[in-house]
């Protein structure tokens, strides 16, 4: 890269809920095949897709079936991880902690 910015078509505004939609229904296509059982849990976690990246880790542990708020913060009370720690900032330690665990439910 040369440092330059790079010019893209259309203002940025747009650019941006453009952006964010498409965000948008990528999570709400990755809780869906979570809570149809095509995915778990535990594979986002591990894996840290692009989608999950900014994802409350909460929202994604209460997208599986039968997983409510307090299940939720009792499960991450156990590894005194905060609800609103998001996918893409837990540590490799704690993505194997998390995983083993949901992977033992």
């Amino acid at each position: 890269m040369d440092g330059l910015p790079t010019m893209s078509h259309g203002p940025q505004h747009l650019r941006a809920l453009q952006r964010a939609n498409h965000v948008r229904l990528a999570r709400a296509e990755l809780k869906r095949r979570i809570a149809e059982g095509e995915l778990t849990a535990a594979e986002v976690i591990m894996a840290s897709p692009w989608e999950a990246d900014g994802m409350a880790i909460s929202d994604l542990l209460m997208s599986q079936r039968r997983w409510g708020g307090t299940r939720c913060r009792k499960f991450l009370a156990m590894f005194q991880i905060s609800e609103a720690k998001t996918v893409g900032s837990l540590t490799e330690r704690q993505r194997l902690a998390l995983g083993a665990q949901l992977e033992a439910h």
